[in-house]
């Protein structure tokens, strides 16, 4: 405790010092306008100073959380200007022939929006995925359309997603004709060129030629009559020399696809039934009939004398 005492004695001048330098700045300061001013001038320029470079800290602190806001605001921003865009873009859109005739051939039928999510084209059998399901209105074997004509034909259904046949499938087989002669075949695809496909079993009598227009023959209730599928651009033989083989242009590119049409037919359900056989009895019910139709019983003291 002494020697902190010896210490203390020792630099109290010190101590003296700066109480006395305290003193004579606040009188020179209070008394002294010239003087107040210059340290007023001086005390903001510090304080300022130090201010900012709080607000700095600051502003680097919540940058983090500003920035995810205003991704957020660009978010929203982008897909208000994406769908002024595709607004703008159909107000000023005017319909190609194929358009309009795809317009006109599906008078009478619904047609369900949907965007392709999933495709392919580099395989023997492609398949292609539409966000639209069973609560949209989509059924199996429901045709899909574009607006340069078909696409392919639905296979399986969950509830919000469809996968679809693509005419770029080798099972893929749809009866088409060609325009003006009413002759048809069944169009394939053989793989190779997604932008070729073969239509078979044309007559040899049919009367053809380089660039006819090949449509929907609306044989069947997936696809109405008379939509655009492609042009010809080679004629030949089948391999057993029996029919025509038609090399097809195809007018769609599945590669390029973003968005199709389900088309669903009103009378659907009604073509199914009447294509539908009627059911067979079983065996076992066949087995229980007596010759004169009535059903029989195995015992014999519940039969009739």
């Amino acid at each position: 405790m002494s020697g902190l005492l010896e210490i203390i004695k020792s630099k109290a001048h010190w101590a003296v010092l700066i109480l006395l330098e305290a003193a004579s700045l606040t009188m020179l300061f209070r008394f002294n306008p010239y003087q107040r001013s210059v340290w007023f001038d001086y005390s903001t320029e510090v304080a300022g100073f130090i201010a900012e470079m709080r607000g700095q800290i600051d502003y680097y602190a919540f940058l983090k959380e500003e920035n995810k806001r205003l991704t957020r605001r660009n978010v929203i921003l982008q897909q208000n200007l994406e769908t002024l865009r595709d607004e703008i873009a159909t107000l000023k859109h005017v319909p190609s022939l194929t358009e309009e005739k795809l317009a006109e051939q599906t008078q009478g039928r619904l047609l369900i929006p949907a965007q392709v999510c999933g495709n392919s084209v580099r395989h023997a059998d492609n398949i292609m995925l539409i966000n639209k399901g069973r609560a949209d209105g989509v059924q199996r074997e429901q045709g899909v359309l574009c607006g340069t004509g078909i696409v392919g034909i639905v296979s399986q259904v969950s509830n919000h997603y469809a996968t679809v046949i693509p005419i770029l499938n080798s099972k893929s087989s749809i009866s088409c004709r060609l325009r003006g002669s009413n002759y048809f075949g069944y169009l394939h695809w053989n793989g190779g060129n997604p932008l070729v496909a073969i239509l078979d079993d044309v007559p040899h009598h049919a009367p053809v030629k380089v660039n006819d227009v090949v449509e929907t023959s609306g044989f069947s209730h997936i696809f109405p009559e008379g939509i655009f599928v492609g042009r010809v651009v080679k004629i030949s033989d089948s391999a057993d020399g029996q029919a025509l083989q038609l090399t097809v242009q195809l007018s769609t590119d599945v590669a390029r696809l973003n968005e199709v049409l389900v088309v669903s037919n009103p009378d659907e359900q009604d073509i199914r039934d009447a294509t539908t056989p009627p059911a067979q009895p079983s065996a076992k019910n066949k087995k229980g009939q007596t010759s004169n139709g009535s059903q029989g019983s195995s015992d014999p003291r519940k039969r009739k004398p």
